[in-house]
């Protein structure tokens, strides 16, 4: 079987939830050891552990809060230390509420932060730390995941939208800094059914979702992982977006 990561080493933020793990074990499926960060759910990072180490990869489990430079940097280092060094970072974690747009009064500033500071801020805490090791080898590679919502104006609320608009440009930013040694791309999953992130979406926005992708069908988990796998085994892309979200017109930029 092809292993085109094997002899890599990958750290999936928000690893014990739905789509951080399904990335993981497509990134063990792949031959590439892995790191699982947690914030509260450390059971499910276990269980994606377990199941990595079965495909005969190396595996651990570490303690993550982005909001926390300090634990950024910790935890960065306990998994260089754990692994032997870190090729791939995949910028996972994220943190929605639902709050419809309309509804302005109910996005107050803590909510604001809380969000941006997870799934903006803490990805660019996540590059900084990691940026030595992953330039290293000259092969490294990023892959945050953002959302459709960040191109289109439609999610769980305003500040996600504009959280995830600004990783989309963060991509792009840190594609041109870290060059050439280390590329940088992204994933805007659309509405993906049974997650968290889709739980929390307002019923409004979910059947937008489902009745507009031309498809018939919303983003799929194992889509999105293999494009992870496609942008961490590339020599020659950066600085891309690719939206998978069943093809919903709004986001197809």
């Amino acid at each position: 079987m092809d292993k085109p990561l094997s002899h890599r080493t990958a750290l999936v933020t928000g690893g014990s939830g739905s789509i951080g793990g399904a990335i993981a074990r497509a990134l063990a499926g792949a031959g590439a050891d892995i790191a699982v960060s947690y914030v509260g759910f450390k059971e499910g990072a276990d269980t994606i552990v377990s199941e990595a180490l079965d495909l005969g990869v190396k595996a651990v489990a570490v303690h993550l809060d982005q909001r926390d430079p300090a634990s950024v940097e910790t935890c960065v280092g306990e998994v260089i230390a754990g692994l032997g060094g870190l090729d791939i970072l995949i910028n996972n974690a994220g943190w929605n509420k639902g709050i419809p747009f309309p509804d302005l009064d109910g996005l107050d500033v803590d909510t604001w932060d809380r969000i941006l500071e997870t799934n903006l801020r803490g990805p660019f805490l996540l590059a900084r730390a990691a940026a030595t090791a992953l330039g290293k080898n000259g092969n490294g590679h990023i892959v945050n995941i953002s959302s459709a919502g960040g191109i289109a104006p439609g999610s769980s609320s305003i500040a996600y939208s504009a959280s995830k608009a600004g990783l989309n440009h963060l991509t792009r930013c840190l594609a041109v800094a870290m060059a050439p040694d280390v590329a940088v791309n992204c994933i805007a999953p659309g509405l993906v059914e049974g997650t968290r992130m889709a739980n929390r979406l307002p019923e409004a926005s979910a059947q937008g979702a489902r009745r507009t992708a031309v498809l018939g069908k919303v983003g799929q988990l194992d889509d999105i992982a293999r494009q992870v796998i496609a942008f961490c085994a590339s020599e020659s892309v950066t600085g891309q977006t690719i939206v998978i979200d069943g093809g919903m017109p709004t986001a197809m930029r």
